[in-house]
This record gives C-alpha cells, sequence and structure tokens, in this order.
C-alpha cells in the first residue's frame, strides 16, 4: 500500500495520445500565454483585495504587503518555469508533484487545485458583482440588495445567515463565460488578451490621474500600531501579506495550457516570468494611489477603488472608467480559472484518479466541454451562496499548499534525474527553492483557524474520494512497470 502512495508517474508521453480521443489543440504563443496570466492576476487583488487588506489589515504598508507576497510567488515562479521544460502538459502542480513526490501528494495537491481555480473564481465573480451594481447605480438603475448579496456572511469567525437570496449578477457573469470556454480555447484566449489590453490602459489611467490628488499624509504612519493579531503593525502586514497573495495566484494558470502551446518549452517560462513582473508593477502603484487618496481606514469596501474616487469630485470622471476596468479585469480573470480547472480534471481523470467522464474532449471545439460544465456550474454556486472573504483566504490556502510541492519537487528532481534537460534552471536553486518553501508555509502560518478548519474537511473529503476511486483506478499502478 505504501509502495503505491509513494509511486512517481514519470511517463508523461500519453499526454496528447489519441487513443485517448480528440487531442487539444495549440494555438497559444508567448504573449498570448503571457495575456492569460495577466488575465488571472489583475483582478480582484487590484480592485477589491488592496482596499481591504489595507483597511482592516496593513494600512499603507500594504505595500510591503505586496511585495513579501511578490517575492514569494517570485521563488514559486521559478520553479514552475523549470518544470514548464520538463513536463510540458496541462497538470500544472498536480503533474509536478506526482513526478517528484508520489501519488497520494499529487492527489493532494490536484484536490487542492479545485480551491485555487474553482474557488477563487467564486471569489472574483462575488466581487464582480460589486462594481456591476456600481455602474448600474451610477445609470439610475437599483438592483434589489437580496439579488446581489450573498445568503451567507463570515462574521466574528463564523458563518451566519444574512436574509439574502444569491449574488444573481456573479452567477450571470460565470454561466456566460462558461459558455465561451465552451466553445474552444482560441475564441477564449482571443476575449482574454482583448480585455488584458483594456484593463492594463485603465489601470494606467487611474494611477496617473489619481497620483495628482494623493495627499502623502494619507500614509502617516506608514505602518499603524498594532492593535491586535493580524491587526496593523507588523503581524497586520503578514496577514496582509497573506491575503493580498491571493492577487498573484494567476500566474500559475499558465503552466495549465501547456497543452495548447505551439512551444511549451519556450513559451510557459516567458510567460509565467513575464506576467508576474508586470502585475507586480501594477499592484504596487494602485496601492500607492489608493491609500494617498483617503485613509486607509475608509478602503474597506466591497469596490475601494470607487470610494476612493468619490472623494474627489474632480475625478467624478474617472469613476466610470474604473467601473468598466474592473469589470473587464474581473472577467478576464474568471475566464482564465474557467480554462484552468478543467484541464487539471483531465489529466486527473488520465492517470484513473477521477472517473473517465472528466477525460473526454469535444470532437469538434476540442475542449474539455464535460469539465468545463461542472466547473462553471460549481463555481456559480459557490459564488452565489459565499462571501468573498471567506473564498479568497481558502484560496490562498490552497495555492501555498501547491507552491510549497512545487519549490521542493525542483530540489527532488535536480537530485533523483540530474541528467534531465532543463530547457530554464532555477538559478540559486539551493537557496531559491528552500526559500520558496519556507515563505509559503510563513503565509500559511497567519491564516485564520476557522480558514484551517475548512481546509482539514476539505482534505478528508478528497482522500475519501481518492482511497475509494482513485487508489483503486490508477494507470499508473495497473501499468506494466518501464523497462
Amino acid at each position: 500500500m505504501l509502495k503505491q502512495l509513494l509511486a512517481r508517474k514519470t511517463d508523461f508521453s500519453d499526454a496528447d495520445d489519441p487513443s485517448h480521443g480528440p487531442t487539444l489543440r495549440r494555438t497559444l504563443g508567448p504573449w498570448g500565454i503571457t495575456a492569460l496570466g495577466i488575465g488571472a492576476v489583475i483582478g480582484t487583488g487590484i480592485f477589491v483585495v488592496t482596499g481591504q487588506a489595507a483597511a482592516e489589515h496593513a494600512g499603507p504598508a500594504v505595500l510591503i504587503s505586496f511585495v513579501l507576497a511578490a517575492i514569494c510567488s517570485g521563488f514559486t515562479a521559478l520553479c514552475y518555469a523549470e518544470f514548464a521544460t520538463l513536463i510540458p502538459i496541462s497538470g500544472s502542480s498536480y503533474s509536478y508533484a506526482y513526478a517528484t513526490l508520489g501519488e497520494l501528494v499529487a492527489w493532494f495537491i490536484g484536490w487542492n487545485m479545485v480551491l485555487e481555480y474553482g474557488i477563487s473564481a467564486s471569489a472574483v465573480a462575488a466581487s464582480w458583482t460589486g462594481y456591476f451594481t456600481s455602474l448600474l447605480d451610477h445609470a439610475g438603475i437599483h438592483l434589489p440588495q437580496a439579488l446581489t448579496e450573498a445568503p451567507l456572511a463570515f462574521t466574528d469567525g463564523r458563518l451566519v445567515v444574512t436574509g439574502h437570496l444569491m449574488n444573481l449578477p456573479a452567477v450571470a457573469i460565470v454561466l456566460a463565460l462558461t459558455a465561451l470556454c465552451y466553445v474552444g480555447i482560441r475564441e477564449s484566449a482571443g476575449l482574454n488578451v482583448l480585455m488584458v489590453a483594456l484593463k492594463v490602459g485603465l489601470i494606467v489611467i487611474v494611477v496617473v490621474a489619481g497620483y495628482r490628488y494623493v495627499d502623502p499624509a494619507n500614509w502617516h504612519p506608514f505602518i499603524p500600531a498594532n492593535e491586535s493579531p493580524g491587526k496593523y503593525g507588523w503581524s497586520g502586514i503578514m496577514r496582509g501579506a497573506a491575503m493580498v497573495f491571493f492577487a498573484y495566484i494567476g500566474f500559475e494558470a499558465t503552466s495549465t495550457a501547456a497543452q495548447e502551446c505551439k512551444n511549451p518549452q519556450r513559451d510557459l517560462p516567458f510567460g509565467t516570468l513575464v506576467s508576474l513582473v508586470i502585475c507586480t508593477v501594477l499592484y504596487l502603484a494602485m496601492a500607492a494611489v489608493l491609500t494617498g487618496l483617503i485613509p486607509y481606514t475608509q478602503l474597506g469596501t466591497s469596490e475601494p477603488v470607487v470610494t476612493a474616487i468619490r472623494s474627489y469630485p474632480q475625478l467624478g470622471w474617472l469613476r466610470l472608467v474604473v467601473e468598466i476596468g474592473a469589470l473587464i479585469g474581473l472577467s478576464s480573470v474568471i475566464l482564465v480559472m474557467i480554462i484552468a480547472q478543467p484541464r487539471i480534471f483531465m489529466i486527473m481523470s488520465r492517470d484513473g484518479l477521477l472517473p473517465p467522464v472528466f477525460n473526454r474532449i469535444h470532437p469538434r471545439h476540442r475542449t474539455p466541454h464535460i469539465n468545463t460544465v461542472i466547473t462553471g456550474v460549481g463555481i456559480a454556486v459557490l459564488a452565489a451562496v459565499f462571501p468573498l472573504d471567506l473564498l479568497a483566504d481558502l484560496t490562498s490556502m490552497g495555492t501555498l499548499i501547491a507552491f510549497v510541492a512545487v519549490c521542493a519537487g525542483v530540489l527532488i528532481l535536480r537530485y533523483t534525474a540530474p541528467q534531465l534537460h532543463r530547457g530554464f534552471r532555477v538559478p540559486w536553486a539551493w537557496v531559491i527553492c528552500p526559500a520558496g518553501v519556507l515563505s509559503c508555509l510563513a503565509l500559511l502560518g497567519f491564516m485564520a483557524w476557522f480558514n484551517w478548519l475548512l481546509m482539514i474537511v476539505w482534505t478528508v473529503l478528497g482522500l475519501a474520494i481518492y482511497f475509494g476511486y482513485g487508489l483503486r483506478h490508477s494507470r499508473l499502478h495497473r501499468a506494466p512497470a518501464p523497462p
């Protein structure tokens, strides 16, 4: 039994095996991959989480929180870039863990990636509603609160019933983008490139226009005095870093499109690293402007950018730009997550850890259509019912755990398979990889106890599925041993 749990997959040549049915279409180049990364990263983090992290945890020092989260993500991005040249398939950190840490850990990572992609898309959809209703209010249209708020809220460490029906706009945007992803990667990626170009341009406009009205007095004290664990001071900065880490997770989504890259060994490292650098610069610029426009305590709203702009009548014209930019930005994040999650399910199914239905490719659209529908409906249900803050923290936890496995995996393969050709190598790997592991673990240590409880429940459910189905149907155990 232990040997089975620790068995590693070393042959990934079946990724494009036509015996599985139609294969994915290779249409993405380096800038298409970069756009996927930016599309997945620039969204809720810049339009929502920045304000909440400043108001509730770090104050103006949320800039330090972003830098710490970026450093942690940078260590991991280098590791992803090396793995992408070794295992250029759509399984991302699940496949990387399978090759280095064994089947049980791979399942655990893949199961947590459902949190990373599925639940993160739900969190983004929940925040999309805030800017959508703000845009409608701007036009004189007012939706009933019962249809724009989740029926559950996370207050004082517990879930409470709000009396609302559902977050209907979040459901609508998720289902619309799911239909697009059902049709094809070329159409989805093309729309994503357009949305990325628009939202980056709009963010630059907001930063340039808003900077003229920044009051440096709002940056003092830069690190507010600590009031309680995780609220201001250095503990608040670390808690804020754990929270804004949610903003960076999208760069990993680039690796899930490996089988749709024209040249994955070249394009994936390029897209992963370039998208992370661009997004970090944009995050820091927006955080500096927001905390400079109004006191940080006023930014804890569902649309903090609009909240900051409302304080300056001369920036009234900018509100419409922000609302449109936010809707475009958040939509592109949801789109990329809906692209990524079905491909993880597909790879896990090909390994026998999930039922064969998850492995089906549409004969005409060449997309994992059934997985896409399952993912879209699941995301819509979560976005309709649960609040943003709970979904964001769970997403960060699942991602940090996956990142630990990837950073450790690079070192393991350097030792167990040094002869493998690596198109990209992590520099100073014996320093970078342990630093990536330790920084991810440090951020995990600042998560709330309630999130840990939900993570334990999620893990137990995943292990039940693995031991009930995956272990008995694993192709790795049924295949003959390689010569």
